[in-house]
C-alpha cells in the first residue's frame, strides 16, 4: 500500500512541476524517460537547451532537497548523457539540470543548474 501511495504522490508532484514549466514557456520533451542507467523525471526544451528535471516532494522544500542523494545525481547525469546521444548535437548539446522541490501545500521551487555532470 505504501508503495502505491508513493507512486501516485510522485506522479502528482511531477504533474504539478510539469505545469509549472509549461506555464513558463518550456516545451515538454519526455516524462519519466528511462535509459539503461536510470530514469529522468521530466525533460524540457528551453529554447535550444535541454532541461533535465529531478522532482522531489516532502513536507517542506528543505526536506525535499535533502532527499537528493549523490548516487541519484550520478544516475541522472549518466541517463542525461544517454539521452543527448540521440540529439543532433550529441554530448555538445546545451543542457542544464534542475531540481524541482514541492512542499506539502503544493508550492513549487525550482533550483536551476542545481547539479552537473
Amino acid at each position: 500500500m505504501r508503495g502505491a501511495v508513493a507512486h501516485h504522490g510522485g506522479r502528482a508532484a511531477e504533474a504539478q512541476v510539469e505545469a509549472h514549466y509549461l506555464r513558463a514557456g518550456r516545451t515538454l520533451v519526455a516524462r519519466r524517460w528511462r535509459g539503461r542507467s536510470g530514469e529522468i523525471d521530466l525533460i524540457f526544451r528551453d529554447g535550444a537547451a535541454l532541461v533535465f528535471v529531478e522532482v522531489k516532494s516532502a513536507q517542506s522544500h528543505a526536506i525535499a532537497a535533502e532527499r537528493l542523494a549523490a548516487r541519484q545525481i550520478r544516475r541522472i547525469c549518466t541517463a542525461a548523457s544517454e539521452f543527448v546521444a540521440g540529439e543532433p548535437g550529441g554530448q555538445d548539446s546545451e543542457m542544464r539540470f534542475d531540481v524541482a522541490l514541492l512542499d506539502r501545500v503544493g508550492r513549487v521551487a525550482v533550483i536551476e543548474n542545481a547539479i552537473g555532470p
